[in-house]
């Protein structure tokens, strides 16, 4: 097709193309009117992308509820190398294109289109057009928008044509230029009026100019009265209705058939057609018309726009007599669907059978990973449902399938639309508890322990019901509420207990875990051994963070994660990050790891983003705000710990809030400002207020009695050695134990026993685990050494301080014991920045390189963080050249989990 003018829209074309050759692609989405050509110019861009392998596909109004239907004609052409992936992606795409398998994760399905388009374009660069994207079935949607956010390192162009609005964010260009087409100039315009009339005169030539306002379909079509510029469309379809009618009732029956089936199967619009008595001649009048035309066994209107006038402008009745012959007549590996919404289409009242049919095609769509398709399918049963039970029943289901696919809002509705038809119990045990797992993600937390502990007892599944209680203890302890805490673990007991699972015999260990009121001794404190058993058995069994730290089995959590980490990478892409990155980069922190817990926490938070965990992506803002904190950087951490408090203090989760505020104290505790520090850390044992925590309060209590004595405070610092010495003697935390004994010492600074405190702080066989808080007692032991003039001990202190803080990257602390040195006596040469010319690895980098010195290949690795294998590649050669060795192999010998590395942004 000739394009007429188009000077800036070719341009644009051009320019992603030729960056695309040099390997930074992009995508354009384009919009505007019906008939301004949106088709055209993808035609054009396809014409003149030499040297490139073009895949293309459309989306339907048809074909638009079925799982991955435009994704399977985009690629079809490139089917046969889909076995070549790596198994878990190939599994992936084979299960989402029906070829076999069970319900993939919706995002190892990107990853495998990624990496399939990706590898592709490393022979030759590749286009992708897109048109009608309005139309795409959501999963394709998702997965083209997945892809969309990732060409810009790839050389990949990605054209897409949207409808007549401007596309919303997320959509399947997410990310790309958005191109607005409009009107033609006269010049162009006048062009495509001479091709469509040579023989026009002048003045009808003005006349079109004057009524189509550059519209090149308007342009094309038999003058009209000036409509204006916003009244082409209308013009366009008053012609288009006016042209149908003027054809004779068989035509038009043929028009409609093909615009019902929409896809273009020749054999399909002419098998249904001739069940309603269209005969050869209303073919041949079709085509004359020039509203129709067909080629080889594809069939097509000459616009869009024609297509949505003949379907809508028919009578109702008449649509449902087209559908009901369609849906014997569809062809191809999706017909039974596609008969099954044909049918429903038909319809005209409840209908059981075609319900129990679309019901069909939603588990099939869930099979294949579909579950925004399952919804679709599931709606419209509910809708066609002629009994209140089974509709509560679908929409149920829809609504567990609306979770799976991401919006919450989505499956909240159903479930509140679903409760209107079925009893409360009924839809809980349908949907598994799901209201109660909505409001732990995204709600208040003690609303989620009692919906959670209500719902369970309608889960026939008793696995299931233990996996919700676990939740639920959770929901109580992240709302800070030790009564509903201790209320789940009951209900845990028993149904572990009654329903002889294998969790019973880990019901020891788990009481003993979470029940943080309860008198222990330290014989029987908690063990790392009982920990990979809990992790072994079932996920939701793992404590948080906060809570290993507490007990001191930080080490024992985070190899419990690691195991699970290897066990998810096989099976869910994105779980093997968002679901422990969010938990071992604290236990990192602590562990005094900060440039692995950075890179860590830095990649979960985008993916957390992308895959709309929003429960991830708060945790992981606040190990990069406490990394923030730690470094000297008070403004990054405040920025990081107030977006978490954002989403924290609406949903009760107060183990978040608590963590935020005692962010803001340490830094505040580090940078000299002790009076602000208390007023954050004295809210985490304040009754009623958001951040109020036990687990989080006791962490900070340290820091609370640092704050309190600086200020005088100090019946405040004694509170908090209470809580110390209390939780020490229950559980024999050994850091617990040191913690108190070091904030003893503090109290006792002008008593003779202050000494001993010190040294047994130090001493504590666990503390040196910690090396950020093991070199702050040295940091204060060595101060109250140099007041009590002993120079020489009080410099052997400082001098172990210094180093562990100049390793770690904690600057305030740095440069209060370097100042401390100097009281001490000591010269101090405080080094320069270090030189230019040995960069740093980002984050990113640091990340990539240590799942490369694990043995992962670039896919692999790829596939965990959601890049392409081109992308992986490239990390992976800069850190080689960063880190200054030759292979791959030698990045096992290189310490990527120690310095300061990059500041979190």
């Amino acid at each position: 097709m000739n394009v007429h003018g188009r000077h800036y829209e070719k341009a644009a074309f051009a320019r992603v193309l030729r960056e695309a050759r040099e390997g930074t692609g992009a995508a354009l989405v384009l919009w505007g009117d019906p008939g301004i050509g949106k088709t055209a110019l993808l035609e054009h861009a396809a014409a003149t992308a030499t040297g490139f392998t073009t895949l293309a596909c459309r989306g339907t109004r048809t074909a638009a509820p079925l799982a991955f239907a435009a994704l399977h004609t985009l690629l079809r052409p490139v089917a046969d190398r889909i076995d070549a992936l790596p198994a878990p992606q190939a599994a992936a795409l084979r299960a989402a294109l029906g070829r076999g398998g069970e319900c993939p994760d919706r995002f190892l399905i990107g990853v495998a289109t990624l990496t399939l388009l990706s590898e592709l374009a490393t022979e030759q660069p590749l286009l992708i057009t897109v048109d009608d994207a309005q139309w795409l079935d959501e999963p394709t949607a998702a997965c083209l928008a997945f892809v969309a956010r990732r060409v810009p390192g790839e050389p990949i162009a990605l054209f897409l044509a949207v409808g007549h609005e401007a596309p919303a964010p997320g959509g399947p260009g997410d990310g790309g230029t958005v191109l607005e087409i409009g009107g033609l100039d006269d010049t162009a315009a006048e062009a495509v009026v001479r091709d469509a009339a040579p023989d026009a005169d002048g003045e009808t030539v003005r006349r079109a100019l004057r009524a189509a306002h550059g519209n090149p379909l308007a342009l094309s079509e038999p003058p009209d009265v000036d409509a204006g510029p916003r009244g082409v469309g209308s013009r366009l379809r008053r012609a288009a209705v006016a042209r149908v009618e003027r054809l004779a009732a068989p035509t038009r029956t043929l028009l409609l058939v093909a615009a019902a089936e929409d896809r273009g199967d020749r054999h399909a619009v002419r098998a249904a057609a001739a069940t309603l008595g269209v005969t050869e001649h209303a073919w041949q009048d079709a085509l004359r018309s020039g509203l129709l035309h067909a080629e080889g066994d594809r069939v097509g209107f000459r616009a869009p726009l024609v297509r949505t006038v003949v379907y809508d402008h028919a009578p109702p009745a008449e649509c449902r007599r087209v559908h009901r012959a369609l849906a014997d007549a569809v062809t191809g590996e999706d017909r039974a669907a596609l008969g099954a919404w044909h049918r429903a289409a038909a319809a005209e009242g409840p209908d059981d059978a075609v319900a129990a049919q679309l019901e069909d095609c939603a588990r099939q769509a869930r099979r294949r990973g579909g579950h925004a398709s399952a919804v679709r399918a599931l709606c419209r049963a509910a809708e066609l449902s002629a009994a209140p039970h089974d509709k509560g029943r679908r929409l149920a289901l829809a609504a567990r399938s609306a979770w799976e696919a991401g919006p919450a809002h989505t499956a909240r509705d159903l479930l509140d639309q679903a409760e209107r038809c079925a009893t409360e119990e009924v839809v809980a045990g349908i949907s598994g508890g799901l209201r109660g797992l909505i409001a732990h993600a995204h709600g208040d937390q003690e609303s989620a322990n009692r919906l959670l502990l209500r719902d369970l007892r309608a889960v026939a599944d008793r696995g299931r019901a233990v996996e919700l209680a676990c939740v639920a203890v959770r929901a109580g302890w992240s709302a800070g509420s030790t009564d509903r805490q201790a209320e789940a673990l009951r209900v845990l007991e028993r149904l572990a207990t009654d329903g002889d699972l294998p969790e019973a015999a880990l019901l020891p260990a788990l009481k003993q875990w979470w029940d943080t009121e309860r008198e222990t001794s330290a014989a029987a404190s908690l063990t790392g051994e009982a920990v990979a058993r809990l992790g072994a058995a079932s996920w939701p069994l793992l404590p948080p963070a906060p809570l290993a730290v507490a007990w001191g089995e930080e080490a024992a959590l985070a190899d419990a994660h690691r195991a699970r980490l290897g066990e998810l990478r096989a099976t869910d892409v994105t779980g093997a990050l968002v679901r422990t990155a969010p938990h071992t980069a604290p236990l990192a922190i602590v562990r005094g790891h900060w440039a692995r817990a950075t890179a860590d926490a830095t990649e979960a938070l985008r993916v957390a983003e992308e895959t709309g965990a929003d429960h991830a992506a708060a945790q992981c803002r606040l190990s990069l705000a406490w990394l923030a904190a730690l470094r000297g950087d008070a403004s990054a951490a405040a920025v990081l710990a107030d977006r978490a408090v954002e989403r924290a203090v609406p949903r009760g989760a107060r183990d978040l809030t608590a963590a935020a505020y005692w962010i803001r104290g340490q830094a505040a505790l580090f940078a000299g400002r002790d009076a602000e520090a208390l007023q954050w850390l004295h809210r985490l044992t304040e009754p009623g207020h958001d951040a109020a925590h036990p687990t989080l309060a006791l962490l900070a209590a340290p820091d609370t009695a640092e704050a309190a004595l600086r200020t005088g405070a100090r019946a405040d610092a004694r509170a908090a050695l209470r809580t110390l010495r209390a939780w020490a003697d229950r559980t024999g935390a050994d850091w617990a134990r040191a913690a108190a004994d070091r904030t003893a010492a503090l109290l006792t600074a002008d008593r003779g026993d202050a000494e001993a405190l010190f040294r047994r702080a130090l001493d504590a066989s666990e503390a040196a685990r910690r090396p950020f808080d093991h070199a702050r007692t040295r940091l204060l032991y060595g101060t109250w050494l140099c007041r009590a003039r002993r120079r020489t001990d009080a410099r052997a202190q400082l001098a172990d301080a210094a180093e562990t803080f100049r390793r770690l990257g904690a600057a305030p602390l740095l440069e209060r014991t370097l100042a401390a040195q100097e009281r001490a006596g000591e010269r101090i040469h405080r080094p320069d920045p270090a030189p230019p010319g040995e960069p740093a690895l980002t984050p990113r980098e640091r990340h990539v390189a240590r799942l490369a010195a694990e043995g992962l290949t670039d896919r692999e690795i790829a596939a965990q963080l959601l890049l392409s294998p081109r992308t992986v590649h490239r990390h992976v050669a800069d850190v080689l050249a960063k880190s200054g060795v030759a292979a791959r192999a030698e990045l096992a010998r290189v310490d990527l989990d120690e310095g300061p590395g990059p500041k979190p942004r």
